[in-house]
């Protein structure tokens, strides 16, 4: 499984507001998945810093392409629990979001998100989610 995989299988089965957020996908094996995420102008909130639903996306997506990068496979997963923090503004000209598996059981699988300045390494946010494996 390769990064160009993951992106294909990105741009091919996610709805078209995620790919709106122009994500490319530079790492991507069984143990992490890495998502870089550009900061334009229609990500920004009040006072020019990401938004968080934003956040939350590339999160939830990362952690969806580290779920099938943990099984090896492209299958769908169903997010059942997405939990965001939000630790400083995210600025500057990109988030990068490294996700990987925490624990993958026969029907469910729990996953963290770290998302970072990119020129900075600044940690602006973490996430966890559980996924539903079908």
């Amino acid at each position: 499984m390769t990064p160009q995989a993951a992106q294909a299988f990105l741009d091919e089965n996610f709805a078209q507001w995620v790919l709106a957020l122009n994500l490319t996908v530079t790492e991507f094996d069984a143990e992490h998945t890495l998502i870089r995420m550009p900061l334009d102008d229609h990500l920004a909130r009040v006072g020019g810093i990401v938004s968080g639903q934003a956040l939350a996306a590339l999160a939830d997506t990362a952690m969806v392409l580290a779920a099938i990068g943990h099984a090896g496979e492209f299958k769908p997963f169903a997010t059942t629990d997405l939990h965001t923090q939000f630790l400083r503004p995210g600025v500057g000209s990109a988030i990068l979001c490294h996700a990987q598996v925490v624990r993958a059981g026969k029907a469910l699988v729990f996953a963290r998100a770290e998302m970072r300045e990119e020129s900075s390494g600044k940690l602006v946010s973490t996430a966890t989610a559980t996924f539903f494996a079908p």
